[in-house]
């Protein structure tokens, strides 16, 4: 049970402080305010789709003149206020509420999914420099080793010992080694800008989250990519619903306020000035499109739920793929630790040589200097691991 409640607290650390509250913490302020309009958006747009069936009043002033009468310009005012609303529309209504709501929920899901992404990938960069660096010290021992078996070799060739190849092959692996950590720096640069633009804060305050690997059943249940295709399925379903209701009788209520100044050339005392009128009607449109409207409405919700279940199994090879990637992994770090081991007892081994005076200084560093390279490749195959499970969780919404 400890080592639940340990994992949890983990998680919900990791939580916090990649997919969080604490976003602002590593995305720059830009780019959180990108997320936060879109938010914005979607709101509002989903506000005014649950409206959009409520029709608007019509406000409409008139002013005339006429020049009929031989004496006189009579001229006259009026204005009125107008509604026209559909207050039945065999469903219509209440499925274009749903889908009002559905298709916020998929676009905030969408927005969250991309805001998921971009931390997920400062994250991966953070990751990638903190490996960057292990390898730029594993390449300073490469070089270091590389410098001492030259020193070796042009000791022996200045005796006759060996061959100018020899010493050849020595030189070119140091100029290799050499070659790959400029290549090395400039990836470190690439990645330094790479995080510059997603944030302006300075990477090296940031500690990167050890991740554990989650569980397949969660991995499913909470993956946001299923998330969104159940959605985008059920926002297809009720358009389809709206577009059949859409040819189906609608009942709307009218009413009409009207005021003004009557013709002062024809009085009749039987007429107001100002007056309601108002009524009822019910009509139903005959369409000739009518019918492929609807089927195509119902061809994209199948075509939806196709997408969904198809994602399914998407998610089924993905997660497997992530599994046999670390399998992998680990396959290597053990290879790692057996080198390691095996540098380890040879560094023992000549380090007692050397203090009975049949190996040389040199020989112990090299030993040494190997079995921290191996040490170094374990930690450098660690956090492949951890890019790995980076994968896993910006898609997953908890792992609790």
């Amino acid at each position: 049970m400890k080592g639940l409640n340990a994992l949890i607290k983990l998680y919900l650390l990791f939580s916090l402080s990649l997919f969080g509250s604490e976003l602002g913490d590593i995305l720059s302020p830009t780019k959180r305010d990108v997320f936060n309009y879109k938010d914005k958006i979607n709101e509002l747009e989903s506000n005014k789709l649950e409206k959009v069936w409520i029709n608007p009043l019509r406000l409409r002033y008139l002013k005339n003149y006429t020049e009929q009468f031989v004496d006189d310009r009579v001229s006259t005012g009026s204005y009125s206020v107008i509604i026209d609303q559909p207050i039945f529309k065999s469903g219509g209504i209440f499925w274009s509420v749903k889908y009002a709501g559905t298709l916020k929920d998929a676009n905030g899901l969408d927005i969250e999914i991309a805001r998921r992404k971009m931390v997920g990938e400062a994250v991966n960069i953070l990751f990638g420099i903190k490996q960057l660096a292990l390898k730029d010290k594993k390449t300073l021992l490469l070089i270091r080793n590389d410098e001492i078996d030259i020193k070796l070799k042009a000791d022996s060739y200045e005796a006759g010992i060996l061959d100018s190849s020899f010493l050849d092959q020595a030189i070119i692996k140091r100029n290799s080694d050499e070659t790959a950590r400029l290549v090395l720096q400039m990836e470190m640069e690439k990645l330094l800008s790479s995080f510059a633009s997603l944030s302006d804060k300075n990477p090296k305050s940031f500690v990167v989250p050890n991740l554990k690997l989650l569980n397949k059943d969660k991995y499913k249940k909470d993956n946001l990519e299923l998330k969104i295709k159940r959605l985008r399925r059920d926002e297809k379903e009720l358009l389809s619903k709206m577009i059949w209701t859409k040819y189906l009788p609608e009942v709307s209520l009218q009413g009409q306020y009207n005021g003004g100044d009557s013709n002062p050339l024809f009085q009749n005392p039987n007429i107001k000035d100002e007056y309601f009128s108002y009524g009822v009607s019910v009509s139903m449109p005959i369409n000739i499109n009518s019918i492929d409207d609807v089927e195509s409405g119902k061809v994209a919700f199948l075509e939806a739920s196709n997408e969904e279940m198809d994602s399914k199994r998407s998610v089924d090879l993905e997660y497997d793929l992530i599994i046999k990637s670390l399998e992998i992994i680990d396959k290597k770090i053990e290879l790692d630790k057996k080198d390691a081991e095996l540098y380890k007892r040879l560094y023992r081994v000549t380090s007692n040589l050397a203090k009975a005076g049949e190996k040389t200084a040199y020989d112990v560093e090299i030993m040494k200097n190997s079995m921290d390279i191996k040490k170094l490749d374990q930690e450098i195959h660690k956090i492949d691991k951890q890019i790995q499970l980076l994968n896993m969780y910006i898609k997953v919404n908890s792992a609790i």
